[in-house]
């Protein structure tokens, strides 16, 4: 392919607003202050932030706790050994019914919709349909997502 530059049909460049142009789009570096009054003082012990857990991941991380700690069962909410069914580690973990234990349910109950159906309306009805392992998978994903939500 040959290209033709003897072409007398452009518009001549103005090489000053060129320039001027394309120092907008790169500017140089922006030259330093000639003096400091003072060094700027930065703290040495700056502290990360620092992230809270919320009442609902705490309620739900505590409750899988309380299942590793004591064990889970199904068909009954408490076993003569001590383990606990789903809503029974809710309950332990939070103490009593308040806010807190009523998101945490809420939310696992939606987390078992969402990995086994839409037709669970409780989460005892899920907890004795299911296994160990997969009652275990919605805790987890259901602490994940209160993680990720703040709550």
């Amino acid at each position: 392919m040959t290209t033709r530059t003897d072409n007398t049909d452009f518009t001549p460049v103005d090489q000053d607003l060129y320039a001027a142009a394309f120092q907008l789009l790169d500017p140089g570096p922006v030259p330093e202050p000639a003096a400091l009054a003072a060094p700027v003082q930065v703290p040495l012990t700056t502290a990360a932030p620092v992230r809270l857990t919320g009442p609902v991941e705490k309620t739900l991380t505590d409750a899988l706790a309380f299942l590793d700690t004591h064990g889970w069962a199904r068909g009954t909410l408490i076993h003569p050994e001590g383990a606990r069914c789903s809503i029974g580690a809710l309950r332990a973990a939070a103490g009593a019914r308040n806010s807190a234990y009523c998101d945490a349910g809420n939310l696992l109950l939606d987390e078992a919709r969402r990995q086994h159906g839409t037709k669970w309306q409780s989460i005892p009805s899920w907890n004795d349909s299911h296994s160990g392992a997969q009652v275990r998978s919605v805790w987890e994903a259901a602490i994940r997502r209160a993680h990720h939500l703040n709550i």
